[in-house]
């Protein structure tokens, strides 16, 4: 664990800087690799992209608008992307 600072530190605590997921059918585009880490993997380096990012792009394939999709939690309404992501549609089909 290059990143690590100790088995109590919050978080993910491995590798923050460049993480790898994969997403597969409901209008994802077959084949698309987006973005890149560095030659070591440590931290990505193109095509960065914020979790608000993906939850957005993952509501977008729902059919779901992430600036209007809301939810009343603990006396306010809440959004999962804080209306901050983007839908990232190099990878929308």
């Amino acid at each position: 664990m290059p990143f690590s600072e100790g088995k109590d530190a919050p978080g993910r605590n491995h590798n923050p800087y460049g993480f790898c997921m994969w997403m597969a059918g409901g209008g994802v585009k077959g084949g698309t690799s987006y973005g890149s880490t560095d030659e070591l993997g440590f931290q990505a380096v193109e095509n960065r992209a914020h979790v608000h990012d993906i939850h957005a792009t993952i509501l977008h394939l729902m059919g779901l608008d992430h600036e209007r999709l809301s939810y009343f939690h603990q006396g306010r309404e809440e959004t999962l992307t804080n209306v901050f992501g983007n839908v990232i549609h190099d990878v929308v089909a």
